[in-house]
């Protein structure tokens, strides 16, 4: 009886390494073509001076190389955490703050992204003037000042919570690790929930505003209806990605009730939340935008040409030399 229960706990516990196992590579594979595509696009928009010299795509290409950066280090922790690597304290800070600043940097970006179409659809007679590289470069800047704050404060509170030998200590990597009060807790969900509101009602009285734009214009109807989808995108790219923020809340709640159900969740909570809101960005400009996609194509397609027309010449010269030396 003794051996049956041991053999079944065996095959219960193999069975759940196996699954662990696939949901890594699940992720792997995703990562992989998620930054792929967004490298690809990063390529596209240095490679063209107009993209360059525009405010839309300026801010598309921050949210592409925020991604791709938060991409990396979330996939990186994921494969320190599955490995049981541990790092200095030290070092674990600074991901986490630069982590937690990026989570909110690619919901700002959006949050300004809708506010440039607001003003190309509803002031356009100013939108030369107010939509400048200049003004632009100042508003990233001013983005990564505000998405700051949260880390900050938290990493500020932390410091003066725990010993200074603490820092030394090598542990497993985690955000939850720099709460030392449950109340930090507390303080870090109103922060993020009051970047969840002012976004969120920006974002709706864009969409409104356009709506109302839309309605009344008599002439280019297509251009307002495409800004008009593009801001409903961006709405649920900014939605997945506030989303996020209440995926602690949700995951602390469930795992003193089954810890399994709890790793489904965190695991779903990454695909969706985290993975997802990336994948839209390229598909709203990426794929959506007519100049950006030609482009894609263009240096795709003119690549892998090149590529073959090369790999052809190498070839003709081997079998060339070949033909000589037998001759």
């Amino acid at each position: 009886m003794a051996d049956n229960d041991t053999t079944a706990a065996d095959g219960g516990s193999s069975s759940s390494l196996q699954q662990v196992n696939d949901r890594i590579i699940i992720v792997q594979v995703m990562n992989a073509i998620f930054i792929y595509i967004i490298c690809l696009l990063i390529f596209t928009f240095f490679k063209k001076d107009t993209f360059l010299s525009n405010t839309r795509y300026i801010f598309f290409a921050h949210t592409l190389l925020v991604d791709c950066l938060y991409l990396i280090m979330t996939n990186n922790l994921l494969l320190l955490t599955y490995f049981s690597v541990t790092m200095p304290a030290a070092v674990c800070v600074f991901f986490c703050v630069l982590l937690c600043e990026l989570t909110f940097v690619t919901p700002l970006t959006l949050t300004a992204m809708s506010l440039e179409r607001y003003v190309a659809i509803c002031m356009p007679l100013r939108h030369g003037e107010l939509s400048t590289v200049r003004r632009a470069i100042h508003c990233i800047l001013l983005i990564h000042s505000i998405s700051a704050i949260q880390p900050i404060i938290i990493v500020s509170i932390f410091f003066a919570s725990v010993p200074l030998g603490f820092y030394t200590q090598y542990k497993l990597c985690s955000a939850e690790m720099f709460i030392a009060h449950k109340w930090q807790r507390h303080l870090r969900s109103v922060i993020g929930q009051f970047y969840f509101l002012v976004m969120s009602i920006t974002i709706v009285l864009t969409y409104v505003r356009i709506i109302a734009v839309a309605k009344e214009a008599s002439e280019n109807k297509k251009s307002l209806s495409k800004c008009r989808k593009t801001v409903i995108l961006h709405a649920i790219q900014l939605f997945l990605c506030l989303i996020q923020l209440w995926c602690p809340f949700i995951e602390a709640a469930i795992l003193p009730i089954n810890l399994k159900l709890y790793n489904n969740v965190r695991f779903f909570d990454y695909i969706v939340f985290i993975l997802a809101p990336r994948c839209l960005c390229p598909l709203v400009y990426g794929l959506r935008d007519e100049k950006f996609f030609l482009a894609i194509k263009y240096y795709v397609f003119f690549g892998t040409m090149i590529y073959c027309v090369n790999l052809k010449v190498y070839f003709n010269e081997r079998l060339a030399m070949l033909h000589m030396c037998l001759s």
